[in-house]
């Protein structure tokens, strides 16, 4: 099987390349990315066709699409406080990205597309856990742009049969996520804050919660959704129903470093929910064998990579 990975030199996209590189099911890994968030290093040294160009660039994606038979679409600008700075480009890469991805798969008659959507989407809901059939209500550009990415692989399923599958993302954190920007996630800025002997900033009291996936974790099933073929005619969350508050996700990492981490509270951020939790039912039913990689190992892999690529000793 070959596969396109858009958004391939990303933190995911760059993962989920190394788990199928390593599976014998998939014959040939193609990377599209444009390199305005993901990073060559990411890739470099990686047995893939690398093709430099943007989701948003009709005749790029018509090409590699041309030469695939599954399609993983990562590609987008991630972050809610960046698309509350940038609506109009987070609407652009991840809406009408999506759409022309879709649109170039259709025209290629690729077998399968995934596309990453977000637990963003369910926004003022404040039931837990949080299921797909529950309402969503987006608080943030990034939301409403995530909901229209899974709705268009959805809707494309049923109006042209495209076989899609979407997944939602909660919190995925580990290898290769960047922490030197302003809209870094939580687990990666708290990690370079560490490492540069600085306090870390918590957003609000910290009672906040999430429902932290290791990439690993989301690799593994993505690749298994590939291999058989898996599709949804509704999103699937793609987490299996933590319940961590930031400060206890703190702990685990003092408790990993042996050390107390000095924190600095601000105000919270604008668009940001105050508790994220997957219900897991339609994904364990799908994927009964893949099981997730626990909050400690998970920040122990993450830490010995952000250690290896620090000149600063833990």
């Amino acid at each position: 099987m070959r596969v396109l990975i858009t958004g391939g030199a990303g933190f995911i996209g760059s993962n989920l390349a190394r788990t199928l590189i390593d599976d014998q099911a998939f014959t040939a890994v193609a990377v599209l990315d444009d390199f305005s968030t993901g990073s060559r290093s990411n890739v470099a040294g990686l047995d893939v066709e690398l093709v430099e160009g943007s989701i948003l660039d009709p005749d790029v994606l018509d090409a590699v699409c041309s030469r695939a038979d599954a399609i993983v679409h990562l590609a987008a600008i991630p972050s809610v406080p960046r698309s509350i700075a940038y609506p109009r480009a987070s609407h652009d890469a991840n809406a009408t990205g999506t759409l022309n991805v879709l649109e170039a798969a259709r025209a290629a008659e690729v077998s399968q597309v995934i596309v990453a959507s977000s637990s963003s989407v369910y926004g003022a809901n404040p039931v837990l856990p949080k299921g797909p059939f529950d309402w969503t209500r987006p608080l943030s550009p990034y939301a409403v742009s995530k909901l229209a990415t899974e709705s268009y692989a959805i809707a494309y399923h049923h109006s042209y049969g495209l076989q899609t599958l979407a997944f939602r993302f909660f919190n995925v954190y580990g290898p290769n996520q960047a922490a030197g920007h302003a809209y870094a996630a939580v687990i990666p800025k708290f990690l370079e804050a560490v490492f540069e002997g600085r306090p870390i900033t918590v957003h609000g009291d910290g009672l906040q919660s999430r429902d932290f996936t290791y990439v690993g974790t989301v690799t593994q099933v993505i690749a298994a959704a590939l291999a058989r073929g898996v599709m949804s005619d509704k999103p699937v969350n793609l987490a299996y129903g933590t319940n961590t508050t930031i400060l206890d996700m703190v702990g685990v990492l003092e408790d990993i470093l042996q050390r107390e981490l000095p924190r600095v509270h601000l105000e919270e951020r604008l668009g940001d929910v105050r508790a994220s939790q997957a219900d897991p039912a339609h994904l364990l039913k799908l994927f009964p064998t893949v099981g997730p990689v626990s909050l400690r190992e998970g920040l122990e892999q993450t830490v010995e990579w952000f250690a290896d690529g620090k000149s600063m000793a833990v």
